[in-house]
């Protein structure tokens, strides 16, 4: 197994699913779609015709650039379906016509002012990890070209700030690497996204990533003290404070700007003490809306469980967990300071108020994690041999929450049904938890046609997108907005919001070179 990431599937060279792995998901495949197993070998670079770069880098500046055919494979998608798809397709029709490997903020600088000078657009780059189409540089006829602009080179912890609990991290940085420099001190960043071992603290940041915590600290805008953002404008850093009433917050408007604003370096980040105190237990119930109703006792109840994830019956069947006879409710607590013991009795006793069956042993929980962290790796199994598999995740309000799923999950059955002439599946968990409603998060298997499968997906996506901006959600909850979701990003914001964030796009990236179409139009 190698340290090179693949340019057309999840993880280094030489991972994938084991043996084992690969039977179960056949099986599936066979029993419950039709679809006759195989495997097929994944796509060279060999196999791939890139265009010539349409712009070259300046002579001063060429040691920042690569057109190795490799890296500008790599740089061309993230991890979508439709992504996967064209990779297998060999199609690399967007592929940047250079690759930027700036080693200090003076260089990402440089390579910004050029490419403004240039007409050259720039997208910002971490490790690839996107689902959304936020990475690919789409950027038509009106730039000269696009680079990609990788940050892999900002990839240390650079200071701990110990009485503060808090260090300053470059944002190339993979998420093991700053669990391995943290764990000396005893801290942890506590943010561990499906995506961790291959993805950097400027994409979680950029994207507003959801992770490790089920509840109150769900999402990654909770752990960041301040920002250090490269902009063709300048330097905008803010100021580290453990909260302020001073305005509108500047790092609000970086978080989650997907590289349309600015390019992330680094950041200060709130650290917590690694934990010795753990505690929790695994339910079942007969369906997700039974199910779901405990989870919102636990959830208003102040006892801020680090994971209440529930996996309805559907989705706990296809992955192993279960014969799909109940949904599975998963309850931990977990601390550095003082046992859990009290808050979890607390949460069993109310989740066996509303129904729960308590199970003897945590084998489900275990068997769920092991393939929660492996199912990234079945895409590029599954793609070539015709399967439409993708995921949208939402939150919305408990008083919609039953009619919302109703619409949702039926829209999304119905498309199914719509573009390939056969059912396919539809499955939900929930992956957060707040006191005011879940985000629930919905899996989608069907047998596609040949030849038609992109045009399958839109129409699956389209509706599932249309039907749960209707029936009261977001857009996304955790996965961001990239390409994939502008849409209903536009129906979703507010239209004078979406004004005021183009005007300050146009004060920090006045030639509106960085990532086009994300975000801002």
């Amino acid at each position: 197994m190698g340290d090179r990431l693949k340019f057309y599937g999840w993880g280094t060279e030489g991972s994938g699913l084991d043996e084992a792995e690969r039977e179960r998901l056949f099986r599936f495949l066979a029993d419950r779609l039709g679809i006759d197993p195989r495997l097929v070998s994944p796509p060279r670079l060999t196999d791939i015709s890139l265009r010539p770069s349409r712009v070259t880098a300046p002579g001063a500046m060429a040691h920042l650039f690569t057109a190795d055919p490799y890296e500008r494979c790599l740089h061309t998608y993230g991890k979508s379906y439709p992504e996967t798809l064209r990779a297998f397709g060999c199609d690399f029709a967007n592929a940047p016509d250079l690759v930027a490997l700036p080693a200090n903020e003076a260089d990402a600088s440089a390579v910004m002012e050029w490419a403004g000078g240039a007409n050259v657009a720039v997208i910002p780059f971490g490790c690839g990890s996107s689902v959304v189409g936020g990475v690919e540089p789409v950027v038509g006829d009106y730039y000269a070209g696009a680079v990609s602009l990788d940050l892999r080179r900002f990839d240390r912890v650079v200071e701990i700030d110990r009485t503060s609990r808090a260090a300053r991290i470059q944002a190339g940085t993979r998420g093991p690497a700053i669990e391995a420099a943290l764990k000396p001190h005893g801290l942890s960043i506590r943010h561990y996204p499906q995506s961790f071992e291959f993805s950097t603290l400027g994409g979680w940041i950029a994207t507003r990533s959801g992770g490790h915590f089920a509840t109150l600290y769900t999402h990654i805008d909770d752990f960041v003290e301040s920002t250090r953002t490269v902009t063709p404008a300048g330097i905008l850093e803010t100021r580290r404070l453990p909260g302020s009433g001073a305005g509108p917050s500047p790092d609000r408007l970086i978080i989650g700007s997907e590289g349309s604003l600015g390019v992330i370096v680094e950041a200060w980040m709130r650290l917590q003490d690694t934990p010795r105190f753990r505690g929790g237990a695994v339910f079942g119930f007969p369906d997700l809306f039974a199910a779901s109703k405990a989870v919102r006792a636990v959830g208003q109840s102040g006892l801020y469980p680090s994971n209440l994830r529930l996996i309805d019956n559907q989705e706990a069947g296809i992955y192993g967990v279960n014969d799909f006879e109940e949904t599975i409710l998963i309850l931990a607590f977990e601390s550095a300071d003082h046992p859990v013991d009290v808050w979890a009795k607390r949460a069993i006793e109310l989740i066996e108020d509303n129904g729960g069956r308590l199970h003897a042993d945590d084998r489900a929980a275990k068997a769920w994690r092991t393939v929660f962290i492996r199912m990234p790796y079945a895409r590029e199994v599954t793609v070539p041999l015709g399967l439409i598999n993708d995921t949208f995740e939402t939150s919305v309000t408990w008083d919609k929450f039953e009619a919302f799923h109703t619409a949702v999950s039926t829209a999304t059955a119905e498309a199914i049904k719509e573009a390939t002439g056969a059912e396919g599946t539809v499955s939900t968990r929930f992956t957060h938890v707040y006191p005011d409603g879940p985000a629930p998060y919905y899996t989608f298997n069907a047998r596609g046609t040949p030849g038609r499968l992109l045009e399958q997906w839109r129409h699956i996506k389209t509706r599932a997108s249309d039907a749960l901006i209707a029936a009261g959600g977001t857009i996304t909850h955790h996965h961001a907005v990239g390409r994939d979701h502008m849409p209903w990003y536009r129906q979703q914001r507010p239209e004078l919001f979406g004004r005021a964030f183009d005007a300050a796009k146009s004060a920090l990236d006045p030639a509106r070179i960085l990532n086009p179409g994300v975000l801002a139009d």
